[in-house]
């Protein structure tokens, strides 16, 4: 059983529907805030904190300007609010992991 408030490794797989449909989120988020065109390419990492709903922290493979580079996100989840929103998005410090 998960800490209240602690970070876990996801219960859904990173390659799940749903954190793929949150990744995406989290990039077409950044791309409407920024004016940019990261393209979603993987989910690498997914973890969840559980607070008043879901924290989801994501590990994101896009494409940026042609070159695959790495992004670290979190977006908190009230399912029973309808609420979704970002809450960081920002660039990891590694090099993408090839596949």
């Amino acid at each position: 059983m998960a800490t209240l408030g602690g970070v876990h490794e996801s219960h859904a797989s990173q390659n799940s529907l749903e954190t793929e449909d949150l990744a995406r989120f989290a990039v077409q988020d950044h791309n409407n805030k920024e004016h940019a065109l990261l393209e979603f390419v993987r989910v690498v990492k997914a973890k969840e904190q559980v607070v008043a709903g879901t924290l989801h922290h994501l590990t994101i493979e896009a494409i940026d300007a042609g070159k695959k580079k790495l992004y670290e996100d979190k977006v908190w989840v009230k399912p029973w609010m309808g609420f979704k929103e970002v809450q960081g998005f920002k660039h990891a410090d590694k090099a993408p992991e090839s596949s």
